[in-house]
């Protein structure tokens, strides 16, 4: 069974969810965020009761605010940014169910092939992703035949542009992954448009190393 991918479908973030998320990665906005969890406080309560410099407090809190995290400040209360944090849990958990697509994707695919080539596909498609791109002609081309069923499911034109999109959701070396649909035939290419064409003339030895 074919399990085609869509552009939209993203594993990755959006650039708002992966800066606040950056932003919980400190120590000390850590523990502001904690504190605050508890009800709104003051910047001298914070600064009491957390016993770090008011300089310090400032330039915490400003950041968090910056990223959404943090409400209040001016002469009011500090306080978390509740709508914020529940996007940010609805982004975390649609990347969840992305990523446990992806991997159904793969077993799926990996079900009807042989058991070499199955091992191959596994070992290359790791979170949903492809880890890396395989050294041995034989692997590369299991891998790509799994990507074209993935990317390119249906029998249509695809501008290079949408063949990026595609690509980039499994690995950023679009441009390689490109040409190596085209040399082992899985592709055809005219004029910046591609087309899906046979299963691929590939050849190496599937048990060599990647």
């Amino acid at each position: 069974m074919q399990v085609g991918v869509e552009p939209d479908e993203r594993i990755r973030l959006d650039a708002a969810s992966i800066a606040a998320l950056k932003a919980l990665t400190d120590p000390l906005r850590l523990r502001i965020v904690g504190l605050i969890a508890g009800g709104p406080a003051t910047l001298d309560e914070i600064v009491a009761r957390l016993r770090i410099p008011r300089r310090d407090a400032v330039r915490q809190l400003g950041l968090l605010q910056a990223k959404g995290i943090v409400g209040g400040g001016d002469g009011r209360p500090y306080e978390l940014r509740i709508d914020t944090l529940q996007a940010l849990g609805r982004d975390l958990d649609a990347a969840e169910r992305a990523a446990a697509g992806r991997e159904a994707a793969v077993f799926a695919a990996a079900s009807g092939l042989p058991p070499e080539e199955a091992k191959v596909l596994r070992a290359f498609i790791v979170d949903g992703r492809l880890a890396s791109i395989p050294a041995s002609e034989k692997k590369r081309l299991v891998v790509l035949r799994y990507l074209r069923e993935q990317c390119f499911a249906e029998d249509r034109d695809y501008p290079e542009r949408e063949v990026n999109q595609r690509l980039a959701l499994f690995h950023r070396d679009v441009a390689s992954l490109r040409r190596y649909l085209v040399d082992t035939r899985l592709m055809t290419r005219e004029a910046g448009v591609y087309r899906r064409a046979g299963d691929g003339d590939g050849d190496g030895d599937a048990d060599s190393d990647a």
